[in-house]
């Protein structure tokens, strides 16, 4: 049976996620879209550019995670199989936000996006195993909790230390780039990584192993509810700085200053959530139904600006969307590590789990592009995101529990009992 464990181990896994989530979303939030915006009437190109570089770098992690996670599986290097994968997504990041930071034109600030998102996919997939890898089933909750709330305080970090500083674009990626260059180093070396033992690797490389997963019933509907459920998320908050400046008409300040209040409320009850729902969730171990629960709530964060298109009303939607996915990416990480098909593939299916979230965070605001395309304005975008977010509520109900009645599989290896 797996030991529990403490802050030593907590505390810099909770540090790597923080400074991941921070290089990710300060620019999805704040960086690109000052990159790419337009003004006058050629708005909405600047909404589309930004939809198209997100869309692209997301279909690139989407790529990345998963096979680098697959490739962890099978290391065999004396320094463990998840820290040198970590070690090389954390540097290609940092190397790539520094190239961003100077890049010009959309093209070119793509291109950098692209090796950002590659490498933050790699790293995610070699941390987030680590939950599989070392962890007790009664001890995931809270470190999927760690994962989620560094989510949110990650975007209040980022977009906060860029504008209350008054960091220009360049000097915002450079602070960016020596973040996690520094810390996701120091926590990916003191976090501990044996070498995997000859009975805890992956027996074949058979080419439909790597497609087990995906015909394992709860698994893939779990992904499902996943990545929609975060379209739905990205969708309500990707293009937020965009909707103060062109659907409410704020000044650029103004708007850059309300960003960040919003973002600050959305984090406040990110935080409450993860840690709430994750406490509940271990002690229970029913963790569909909380899951559920709080996509729920994450659509009606929707409803409300599109009844109410406010500034006002924009920060109580920012407080439901936080409520909803702080419970939902928290319970559901949790949820996704007891539906694991087998224990010999965890960081290749994790990264899998990994790349669904990455995916809807940054496919949302491609889809909302165009959705604002089509009808000049952001009152469609809304809609979709609480359809989205219920659908993706009802995709994960199809997602059984463990130890729930399933149906038969066929030639794989039973998963073992969560709990």
């Amino acid at each position: 049976m797996t030991a529990r464990v403490g802050i030593r181990w907590m505390l810099p896994f909770t540090l790597a996620w923080l400074v991941i989530w921070t290089v990710q979303l300060t620019p999805v939030q704040l960086l690109l879209p000052l990159q790419l915006n337009t003004t006058g009437e050629d708005w909405i190109s600047g909404v589309v550019w930004s939809g198209l570089v997100l869309g692209v770098g997301g279909l690139a992690g989407i790529i990345a995670g998963p096979v680098a996670g697959a490739l962890s599986d099978r290391s065999r290097t004396a320094t463990g199989r998840r820290r040198p994968w970590a070690l090389g997504g954390i540097w290609l990041a940092a190397v790539c936000l520094a190239l961003t930071g100077f890049a010009t034109g959309p093209w070119m600030v793509g291109a950098g996006w692209v090796g950002v998102s590659v490498g933050i996919a790699v790293a995610s997939a070699a941390f987030t195993a680590l939950i599989a890898d070392q962890l007790p089933a009664s001890q995931r909750g809270a470190a999927s909790a760690a994962v989620g709330s560094s989510q949110a305080v990650g975007i209040v970090f980022g977009v906060g230390v860029v504008v209350l500083l008054g960091l220009g674009i360049v000097a915002g990626y450079l602070v960016l780039a020596v973040l996690i260059a520094v810390v996701g180093t120091i926590a990916a070396l003191v976090l501990p990584d044996p070498p995997a033992q000859p009975g805890e690797l992956p027996p074949s490389t058979a080419p439909q192993r790597h497609l087990s997963s995906f015909r394992d019933r709860d698994f893939s509907w779990m992904l499902a509810g996943r990545l929609v459920t975060n379209i739905g998320n990205a969708l309500g908050t990707g293009l937020f700085l965009f909707f103060l400046l062109h659907g409410l008409g704020q000044p650029v300040d103004e708007a850059e200053t309300n960003l960040l209040l919003l973002i600050v409320v959305y984090t406040v009850f990110v935080v409450i959530a993860s840690v709430a729902t994750g406490m509940i969730s271990d002690r229970t171990g029913r963790r569909r139904t909380l899951t559920v629960a709080c996509a729920c709530i994450q659509a009606l964060s929707g409803v409300a600006i599109v009844l109410v298109p406010t500034y006002e009303m924009t920060m109580v939607a920012a407080a439901l969307m936080g409520l909803g996915y702080g419970g939902f990416s928290t319970v559901g990480l949790a949820f996704a590590t007891d539906l694991l098909p087998g224990d010999r593939d965890n960081a290749r299916d994790l990264g899998i789990v990994n790349v669904t979230a990455a995916l809807g965070q940054l496919l949302g605001p491609l889809i909302g592009a165009g959705l604002v395309a089509l009808v000049g304005g952001f009152w469609l975008v809304f809609t979709a995101a609480a359809v989205l977010s219920l659908a993706g509520a009802l995709t994960t109900w199809a997602a059984r529990e463990p130890g729930s009645p399933r149906v038969p599989r066929s030639s794989r290896e039973p998963r073992p009992a969560a709990r």
